[in-house]
């Protein structure tokens, strides 16, 4: 059989950098972990140097930290990296709802319903965490904003943490998936008000999140306390 082409190089990297960064944001690859590139090559079935590149990619999103001579490190989570985040993405995505009223179509009704009918059956956060994403996707791009979620993507790596490990009961997956629901009818009852009150609070709880996750967690959002280290004292003539 004849081989199979290898991919482009950008093509190469750009899949690495999706894979790795999944890692990092469900916790497979934990905060504090040292990530090793011959490992990820190994695992994700590519060379190095696509590794390489992905990772340059991952720390300008603050997700990992590249110390020279030391290695690759995954970054703790940040508080207020999620806070910042948080504010560009709801700014953002409220902005935008205006748009969204206007330009809202039957079809477009049909298809957010039947993403939320998918959102309802979900029973795991790795099943709902995407569709999750595709609905608030999907409200920029009725929007005429799709082009905006790359900048949002680009500011909410530890938001996004943050939200996974918020799935896992802080919240609740009905709970946000409700609140989805909810933004649509909004919409749909042409109560542009209500819709962005209800999103806006949707977002918010990210925050609520955050607290609670850092009191069950801690050691996901800073680097274990080092033992103090003390000076030996000569031994007295």
């Amino acid at each position: 059989m004849p081989a199979t082409p290898a991919l482009p190089r950008t093509s190469a990297r750009m899949m690495a950098y999706a894979q790795i960064r999944d890692r990092i944001i469900t916790g497979l690859d934990a905060p504090g972990a040292l990530l090793s590139e011959n490992e990820l090559a190994l695992i994700l079935g590519t060379s190095r140097q696509p590794i390489r590149e992905a990772l340059l990619l991952i720390a300008q999103e603050g997700l990992v930290e590249i110390r020279p001579q030391s290695g690759t490190y995954v970054t703790y989570i940040d508080p207020q990296i999620v806070a910042q985040a948080q504010f560009i993405r709801e700014a953002v995505e409220v902005a935008s709802l205006k748009e969204c009223a206007q330009n809202l179509t039957p079809d477009h009704v049909e298809a957010l319903r039947e993403l939320l009918d998918r959102q309802d059956r979900c029973t795991s956060r790795d099943e709902f965490y995407p569709l999750d994403e595709e609905f608030h996707r999907a409200l920029l791009a009725i929007a005429g904003h799709e082009t905006a979620w790359a900048t949002v993507a680009n500011a909410k790596g530890h938001l996004d943490r943050a939200r996974y490990l918020g799935l896992s009961g802080f919240r609740g997956i009905p709970a946000y998936a409700g609140d989805h629901r909810e933004v649509l009818d909004a919409l749909v009852d042409g109560d542009l008000g209500a819709a962005e009150d209800c999103l806006r609070r949707h977002l918010r709880f990210i925050l609520e999140d955050v607290n609670s996750i850092r009191e069950s967690r801690p050691e996901l959002f800073a680097a274990p306390a080092q033992p103090e280290r003390r000076t030996r004292r000569p031994a007295r003539a």
